[in-house]
């Protein structure tokens, strides 16, 4: 493949094989509103397009790119020429008589030689290697229309002269990126059986098809249990006893993940059950966790099983309101006297607490009725946030805390219809 300097050494290519096919030195490379210095036959060699190839765009280059290896694509180009040519003191019939001749070299040269781009280049265009590369460089007509050419020309702010386009492909311009060559393959599956066929469409590994979620909920709080429902999770064996399995709970707002070892009395062949949070101590913010299991034959780590990741909100839950509990319904809500009442409206202060605490770096909002209310800033983990509610009327107003997109639950399902929780409520008063 070619280096970065592979459009300067295809100009220089063509620039020497017009030369030398015409006779003239004056073969100029310049804007064509530029290109006319002096009344002398010349012809002018201007590159006005560059496009990527499609049928090159995704290709790996042969003999670089061996089967099972990945590597970055060359960039694949399509150069676009306008040949312009000028006649002795603007002599048109002359011009003619250049541009026929040019036409006619690049007719007879369709394909640009490995030794003719070494010797246009080692001069001036030093480290190209676009005479190395294996795909030939092809050069042809690209025909133009009489408005194609107008909008041409008109974007040059020049007057019109003869000329006519060409195409040189492909430039392939290899990438700079390494490529990842893995280790030949030794065996083929367990004791080099090679490949296994079964009888069904269920791969034989360990997988998560869903999360059940108590009460049909589709976010799960602390304290509840998470059932992971799939197949394989005892691989093979179908006993539980004869494997370990942990469950990952990965989020972007630890380092590391969490990773629950599950007993083999919550799990069977279909199902694993975890409570969150699986033990004392682990803390889980809320948000979007990555949910994945590992299974792995006792005493043989090298055959172990990682599943598929599948989804799981964790919600954030108020517990108290300016240091008061949320009330039991029917009680009546929590009242927070408003201030700077004007005109009806005033402010008020309400400070959340939640269960689990809230990191820094957390984004919280509390969404009073139909208004979004964000927090103040916290500069340390707290498990309460302040938020300053202005202009609104006196009235009850249902409450959700909202961190990181995960709205607190306010909906309960747990009746025969849903309804809503009445507990998730304060008065301003």
């Amino acid at each position: 493949m070619s280096n970065g300097l592979a459009i300067a050494a295809v100009t220089a290519t063509l620039r020497s094989l017009l030369m030398h096919r015409l006779g003239i030195s004056n073969v100029t490379v310049k804007p064509p509103d530029l290109a006319r210095t002096d009344q002398t036959d010349q012809v002018n060699l201007f590159l006005y397009q560059t496009a990527v190839d499609a049928a090159w765009r995704n290709q790996d280059m042969p003999r670089q790119i061996r089967p099972g290896e990945t590597g970055q694509p060359a960039l694949p180009l399509c150069l676009y020429y306008l040949v312009t040519a000028y006649g002795e003191g603007d002599s048109e019939s002359k011009a003619q008589q250049l541009l026929g001749q040019a036409m006619g070299a690049l007719h007879d040269h369709p394909l640009l030689g490995a030794e003719e781009i070494k010797q246009a280049t080692e001069a001036n265009v030093v480290g190209s290697n676009l005479h190395e590369q294996i795909e030939r460089v092809r050069i042809t007509p690209q025909p133009l229309s009489l408005e194609e050419i107008s909008k041409l020309w008109a974007a040059f702010q020049t007057r019109y002269r003869l000329s006519v386009a060409y195409q040189a492909t492909v430039v392939l311009i290899e990438s700079t990126r390494p490529a990842h060559a893995p280790l030949p393959v030794l065996t083929r599956g367990k004791d080099d059986r090679g490949p296994i066929a079964q009888a069904n469409l269920v791969p034989p590994f360990p997988a998560i098809e869903r999360i059940v979620l108590p009460s049909g909920r589709t976010i799960a709080l602390l304290d509840d249990q998470v059932t992971l429902a799939g197949h394989h999770f005892a691989l093979d064996t179908g006993d539980p006893a004869q494997v370990t399995v942990v469950v990952q709970f990965t989020t972007a707002r630890l380092p590391d993940p969490i990773s629950a070892v599950i007993p083999a009395g919550q799990r069977t062949e279909a199902h694993i059950a975890v409570t969150v949070p699986h033990q004392a101590g682990v803390f889980y913010p809320a948000g979007l966790y990555r949910v994945a299991a590992s299974v792995m034959p006792n005493g043989r780590p090298s055959e172990a099983r990682l599943t598929n990741e599948v989804p799981l909100l964790l919600a954030p839950t108020i517990t108290a309101i300016n240091g008061a509990a949320l009330p039991v319904p029917p009680a009546s809500p929590i009242s927070v006297a408003r201030v700077n009442v004007v005109n009806g409206l005033g402010d008020a202060t309400l400070h959340i607490t939640s269960r689990p605490d809230v990191l820094p770096e957390q984004s919280g909002l509390l969404l009073v009725g139909d208004r979004s209310v964000s927090a103040e800033e916290h500069a340390a983990q707290t498990d309460t946030l302040t938020f300053v509610v202005r202009h609104i009327a006196a009235g009850t107003f249902r409450l959700r805390l909202r961190l990181d997109g995960v709205d607190s639950p306010l909906i309960d399902l747990s009746g025969a219809e849903p309804s809503f929780d009445d507990s998730q409520r304060v008065t301003f008063t």
